[in-house]
């Protein structure tokens, strides 16, 4: 087995989501439930499929984010793992809709951060471990600190 970091390649702030799930149909699932929580949001979702063809099935509304989707899935190469690029939209908007989709079976992350992915590969594929989201931490929040983070919190209109 040999361990693989795949760092995920996006505009710095763009948010996504990149989790594992299974069954073909997983692209289209995903697709409805987004258009369907967040009608208003842009997104592109590619798909590793894990058998048969082993193409990298893709979707979205935006062709821009399909192709970051598409060449971040592609470079990832990981068995029935998606990943989805989003724009007008968090993927708090979305998150625990895509977690109810029934082919999901777990989210690694969601995140404007850089990412790493910890990938093993063997000779039947690759896999994804776990990921490297952001920066080690540098400290412990202060009063101010506590401050600014309500204060950004209801600036942005997440919190009254």
């Amino acid at each position: 087995m040999q361990i693989k970091i795949v760092a995920i390649d996006k505009p710095e702030e763009m948010n996504f989501i990149l989790g594992h799930a299974h069954f073909i149909k997983t692209v289209e699932d995903i697709h409805e439930t987004i258009v369907n929580t967040n009608p208003g949001m842009k997104f592109g979702l590619a798909f590793c499929e894990a058998s048969q063809k082993a193409l990298v099935r893709f979707s979205g509304n935006d062709q821009h984010l399909i192709e970051i989707a598409t060449k971040n899935a592609y470079n990832l190469a990981c068995g029935h793992s998606f990943i989805l690029f989003m724009d007008q939209g968090f993927p708090v908007n979305i998150l625990n809709a895509i977690k109810m989709v029934p082919e999901v079976a777990r989210i690694f992350c969601a995140t404007a951060n850089p990412v790493e992915v910890i990938v093993a590969e063997t000779d039947q594929g690759r896999g994804i471990l776990g990921v490297i989201d952001g920066v080690p931490v540098k400290g412990i929040e202060t009063e101010k600190d506590i401050e600014d983070r309500k204060s950004f919190l209801r600036q942005i209109g997440y919190k009254f």
